[in-house]
Parts: C-alpha cells; sequence; structure tokens
C-alpha cells in the first residue's frame, strides 16, 4: 500500500495552481496588443452580464490596436461603456460600426511596475502550491497513523511531494523568467 493517490492528486492540485498562473499572466500587458487583455470584460447586454467574447468579434488587426465588432449593432454603446468602466487605461474609440482600442506604448517605468505585478502572482502561485504540499503532507502522516502503516513510507510519500513542489515552483519560475522577458523587451 502506497500514497500513489494522495500524491496524483497533489500532482493535478500543482497543475491547476500553475494554469491559474497562466490565466493570471494573460492579464498582465506586455507591448502589444492582445485580445486577453480584454477578454474579462462584462458587458450589460440583453438584461444581464456576459463576457465581451459572447457580445463581439474581438481581433488584432494590428500589433498596437484591438479592434471590437459587436454582432449587435445596438450593443455598441454598452461595449464601449464597459470597456472605459473596466480602467484598461486604453480609451475605447467608436466610430458607429466598430470599437478600436489604440495600446499605446509601454513606458519604461510602467513596464516595470508589470513585471513586479507577474512576480507577485507567481508569488502567489507558489504560496498556493506551499499550502497544497502542507495539506498533503498532513493527509499522508494521518493516513500513515490510521492504517499503521510503517514510518519510511510515509516519510517516503511526503518526500515525493515535497520533490514535486521543487519542479513545480521550478515551473512557475520559468513561466515568469519569459513573462518579465516579454514585458521588459522594446
Amino acid at each position: 500500500m502506497s500514497f500513489e493517490a494522495e500524491i496524483n492528486e497533489c500532482k493535478a492540485r500543482f497543475d491547476k495552481a500553475l494554469s491559474s498562473l497562466a490565466h493570471d499572466f494573460k492579464h498582465i500587458r506586455t507591448g502589444r496588443a492582445s485580445v486577453a487583455m480584454i477578454e474579462h470584460v462584462h458587458v450589460d447586454a440583453y438584461g444581464s452580464r456576459m463576457p465581451i467574447a459572447q457580445c463581439a468579434a474581438l481581433t488584432v488587426p494590428e500589433p498596437a490596436q484591438i479592434m471590437v465588432k459587436p454582432w449587435d449593432k445596438t450593443l455598441l454603446k454598452a461595449i464601449e461603456k464597459a470597456l472605459t468602466e473596466a480602467q484598461l487605461g486604453i480609451m475605447p474609440q467608436n466610430d458607429g460600426a466598430v470599437i478600436r482600442l489604440q495600446v499605446p506604448p509601454l513606458s519604461s517605468e510602467r513596464r516595470k511596475q508589470l513585471a513586479a505585478q507577474a512576480k507577485e502572482a507567481t508569488e502567489k502561485c507558489k504560496v498556493s502550491m506551499r499550502n497544497l504540499r502542507r495539506d498533503e503532507i498532513k493527509a499522508i502522516e494521518n493516513k500513515g497513523k490510521s492504517d499503521k502503516l510503517p514510518e519510511d513510507m510515509t516519510k517516503k510519500g511526503c518526500e515525493k511531494i515535497s520533490e514535486m513542489l521543487k519542479q513545480y515552483e521550478a515551473k512557475a519560475e520559468m513561466a515568469l523568467k519569459d513573462k518579465t522577458e516579454d514585458i521588459l523587451a522594446f
């Protein structure tokens, strides 16, 4: 009898933490325009709040521009209002058919702020993974005591969890390094 179920569950949770970090990174701006910058915006349409991607086509026709073309022209004002209220640091330009968002170039000061934001998101992810490790180690120790398993088997299970944490923290650091390079590139 071993702790494979607990180890596999912990691995799945670590994977989930890394995918959450990747999701957070999508919303941190780089020097290029990306529809991910506005995907989190919700629009008041048809009596409810819905993601902007369900109301309009989102495209990047130029490296520094995002174009929002509503499926229904009557939603143009609601989409423009939602983009303004989202405080993206970009003013939407409505031409009556589409909304254009001109992404201004980042100053070196703003790039440093965004890099710090990415580092903060990575640290949150790592803390989350450490908490997962702590909980799984407790679960393994409790199972070892309740099932009267040998102490060395329990210790090996705990070591596997700790070793896995090191690997996932390294993956998070690599993702941070890539994102930081992307942000700081001119």
